[in-house]
């Protein structure tokens, strides 16, 4: 049966449902759809709705082998179909289906397509999730999924191209799926999802977040050995079939379960048990870093790593890594888990007062008297704090010695109120919480943010190596390997296109410095610009003038991080840096190279390169090598903005 939209639609209107079989129907009676390729058509207009479709992308998915001469003839008489059972749109009186340089566009509405309706419930629903609404996210989602039938345009799937579309679509109904038996785990009613949970499962085996929500489905209704079942299953599945292990969240998961015996998962467990834990959206792009996540997971659950730093260039993925933990170990801290972004919009930093201000409302800290502690009330005139309420316990730094609040802030900018700092280490010393603060601008920002006992840890996300703070354990990330930033494109373009031009597909994220950020934001310009070819992008990427303008997406814009970036060195780095890279761009330098672009001697150019490393601009190797042996490099993307910047052309679009 096919669903209504959710507004009534005006008397006339055909509602198009993809997610099952092709169907349409008008005034509720079903519409004749015509014979098979007029269906394949239609079906490969409606997959990509509102978007220019390609005249050879309409032809392979009725042709796939060895299309006729008569092909486009055909498929005009079969868009004219197609026009003929759309009728002309309401709102101007225009044909629904036109054709332009980008192909054939299909106009189409929410309340007309299910894919529409199922894209704009799923979008409220992770809304409302993410405000902590979980009630309402549960029954947004559970919306979209009713629209759901079974396995996409299951009747035409023997044309590639229209199963290509559906394995996108079905991939998509899958992702909401995940959402929705989450919420309702951490609502506590995970029995309404252990039986669609198990069905799906059967269906997609080595989905591993579907196997997670049906372990912790199980668990938290009381089948505690049918849940360690599906980790083992899994395991010995994983291992037959690809040699892989489970990840290490799965792993921890399971140890989790046989520690807490037949107890049940308590109900809502996650953000309303846990003081109003903050997180943006898990990052769903996030690809590779597998072994940078198993070490920081690892270390986040030891009771021995308290401060954790993730360090690397502008775009390297430091935030998604971040993130990606502190969703994954919501179990392993109670007392909730909190981001607080350290700059501002404009990449500017934040105070210390201002962060604290925040972290205080998010984790309910009252300070003495029983109040708050809003950034307003933690700040004072002076414009250095002592080392006894701002070092951590561990620092180097001597007793009586004053911690400005951060270089390049003045004496006007704000510190941290010592009752305030007070107020933060008690409440630090008496909950296992675990606290995200990205983009971090040095050491001295942070030092009295960080924990001096207790069983809260902190992650700091920082461009810069923070070779100040001690002792913390480090990891550095650097760009891609071809592999992994390959999965990302594919995640955004689709595999399809991708498969469609693998070598320019590899030439494109190489021009992006295999830099997630990059990697990123060209794969979501490909997704909006379907009629360009894969090559064309690469050659565009490929052309260091032209690179970085390639690299925007709507509001997202590589050159402005590179900008923020840069705006973090001293004047004597960017200088440096300006000089350097020439050379780098022509496979990295030597420290001979350093000296003679930098016009300088050898201990001077060490000097030079290693503030460069400090700062995150340089990466060097990662086994021990004597500074003549070493080879280092500057990311791809830096190296055209530090160019740029030398050559004095520069413009902040």
């Amino acid at each position: 049966m096919i669903r209504p939209p959710a507004r009534p639609a005006p008397a006339g209107t055909v509602y198009f449902s993809l997610l099952g079989p092709l169907t349409a129907v008008r005034d509720g009676r079903p519409l004749p759809l015509g014979p098979r390729k007029q269906r394949l058509v239609l079906a490969t207009l409606l997959a990509r709705p509102n978007t220019p479709v390609p005249v050879d992308v309409l032809t392979d998915a009725v042709w796939p082998d060895d299309p006729p001469r008569t092909a486009r003839k055909n498929l005009q008489v079969y868009v004219s179909a197609a026009r003929a059972l759309l009728g002309t749109d309401s709102r101007d009186g225009r044909d629904r289906v036109v054709h332009g340089c980008g192909g054939y566009r299909l106009t189409i509405g929410e309340g007309e397509l299910d894919t529409l309706r199922f894209r704009s419930l799923a979008r409220a629903g992770r809304a409302a999730g993410e405000r902590g609404d979980l009630r309402t996210a549960a029954r947004l989602l559970r919306e979209a999924l009713d629209l759901w039938e079974g396995p996409p345009l299951n009747d035409l799937r023997d044309s590639t191209g229209v199963a290509e579309e559906a394995e996108r679509l079905e991939a998509r109904c899958l992702t909401v799926y995940e959402d929705w038996a989450e919420t309702e785990i951490e609502l506590g009613r995970a029995a309404v999802a252990v039986d669609g949970l198990r069905d799906l499962v059967e269906r997609h085996p080595l989905r591993e977040r579907l196997r997670v929500a049906w372990m912790n489905s199980l668990h938290q209704s009381g089948r505690q050995a049918e849940a360690l079942a599906v980790y083992d299953d899994y395991r010995q599945l994983l291992a037959r079939e690809l040699g892989l292990e489970p990840s290490p969240a799965m792993a921890a998961l399971y140890r989790a379960m046989l520690g807490r015996g037949r107890t049940a998962r308590p109900a809502a467990a996650g953000r309303e048990a846990a003081h109003g834990t903050a997180l943006p959206a898990a990052p769903r792009d996030f690809t590779g870093r597998r072994e940078e996540l198993r070490e920081l997971l690892a270390l986040l659950g030891s009771p021995d790593e308290r401060v954790v730093v993730v360090s690397g260039p502008v775009g390297s993925g430091k935030s998604a890594l971040a993130l990606r933990a502190a969703h994954l170990l919501g179990d392993g801290f109670p007392d909730g888990r909190f981001h607080v972004q350290v700059r501002r919009e404009d990449g500017s930093a934040r105070t210390p007062a201002e962060v604290l201000g925040e972290l205080g409302r998010l984790c309910g800290v009252r300070a003495p008297g029983g109040s708050g502690v809003p950034a307003e009330s933690a700040v004072t005139a002076a414009s250095a704090v002592t080392a006894e309420s701002a070092v951590t316990a561990d620092s180097a730094v001597p007793a009586d010695a004053t911690v400005p609040v951060g270089p390049e802030r003045g004496p006007a900018a704000a510190a941290v109120s010592q009752g305030a700092a007070d107020a933060w280490q008690r409440w630090l010393s008496l909950h296992r919480a675990l606290i995200v603060l990205d983009d971090v601008p040095d050491e001295a920002f942070v030092r009295g943010l960080l924990p001096r006992s207790g069983p809260s840890s902190v992650v700091l996300t920082a461009r810069g190596q923070l070779a100040g703070l001690a002792p913390v354990h480090r990891i550095a990330l650097g760009t891609l390997a071809d592999g992994e930033a390959l999965e990302l494109l594919s995640k955004l373009i689709g595999p399809g296109r991708l498969r469609t031009d693998p070598a320019a597909a590899l030439r494109i994220v190489r021009a992006c410095g295999a830099l997630p950020l990059a990697v990123g934001v060209g794969g979501m310009r490909l997704a909006v610009l379907r009629h360009l070819p894969l090559a064309e992008y690469a050659d565009r990427l490929g052309d260091p003038s032209a690179a970085l303008d390639e690299l925007v997406a709507g509001d997202i814009s590589v050159r402005l991080r590179m900008a923020s970036g840069w705006q973090d060195l001293s004047a004597d780095d960017r200088r440096a840096l300006g000089r350097l890279a020439g050379p780098a761009q022509e496979g990295g330098f030597t420290l001979d190279g350093a000296m003679e672009a930098l016009g300088c001697g050898e201990r001077a150019a060490i000097r030079t390169v290693e503030s460069l490393i400090d700062a995150g601009a340089v990466t060097s190797p990662a086994g021990e090598v004597t500074a003549h042996a070493a080879l280092y490099e500057v990311p791809r993307l830096l190296c055209l903005y530090a160019r740029e910047r030398e050559e004095g052309r520069f413009s902040p679009g």
